[in-house]
């Protein structure tokens, strides 16, 4: 099943959420394909269902109907325990307040997860390492999340994410609190991890930076897929900002 060409499938996903007297339809029948390998940006504006979208993919949420598959697997089969283990390993987590534990060092940080795997101290502190310098961050791996800025926190997330050498990365809005240069420094190494080791990039973004590295974009309103694009099909304006073609 590892190689199958779908890394994930919702099909007819459903979700409602009750805002006092109403009912919301956050999610109202989405089903998407994401191929193995993918950069996919899930774009749309707030309250349009792309944050509901990416928690029922991440298993973060469950949908009230429809069915999420990862790597073929029904998530809605899984008991907790079968749950926690495949967020484990196969899914790593990047948040926009990055989530980092204050308390830690940044090497403490990414090394958490691979406790949780069951990996040995030494294998968890070197693999935790290796990834700090693979995002730029070897030499502050003894800082705190407050003695490192937002940059540097959420590459501190970013190599958080990718302890257990997950096949998928789910971002949620990784530059809304970051500066735009920051931002694009972000996206772009989100980019060279996609392509350099094989890991599906799934996004939820109100960022327009984040269209020039997608491989494909789902945009999402009122609950329904409006509309999926490629990045070729996206007319890009070099030097100032992007917009999708037909957005006038």
């Amino acid at each position: 099943m590892a190689n199958t060409e779908y890394i994930v499938r919702t099909k007819d996903v459903r979700k409602e959420f009750k805002m006092g007297q109403e009912t919301m339809k956050a999610l109202n029948g989405v089903s998407v394909d994401v191929k193995r390998g993918e950069y996919i940006s899930i774009m749309g504006p707030s309250g349009s269902g792309k944050s509901t979208l990416f928690n029922a993919i991440g298993g973060l949420d469950k949908p009230d109907s429809g069915s999420v598959f990862i790597n073929d697997v029904d998530m809605a089969q899984l008991d907790a325990n079968e749950l926690a283990f495949l967020r484990c390993h196969t899914i790593g987590y990047i948040f926009q307040t990055f989530n980092l534990i204050t308390v830690m060092t940044a090497l403490e940080n990414v090394r958490l997860p691979t406790i949780f795997a069951g990996m040995s101290a030494e294998e968890g502190e070197k693999r935790a390492m290796s990834l700090l310098d693979l995002v730029g961050l070897g030499h502050r791996y003894n800082h705190k999340p407050s003695e490192l800025s937002g940059g540097q926190q959420q590459r501190v997330a970013i190599a958080r994410s990718l302890a257990n050498k997950p096949s998928i990365i789910l971002a949620d809005e990784p530059t809304a609190n970051l500066d735009s240069r920051t931002g694009t420094e972000i996206i772009d190494l989100l980019r060279r991890l996609n392509k350099d080791q094989g890991v599906t990039v799934i996004s939820a973004t109100h960022d327009y930076k984040m269209l020039d590295v997608s491989d494909r974009i789902i945009w999402i309103r009122d609950g329904v897929v409006e509309k999926i694009e490629l990045r070729s099909d996206l007319k890009i304006q070099v030097g100032g900002m992007q917009v999708p073609a037909g957005s006038h």
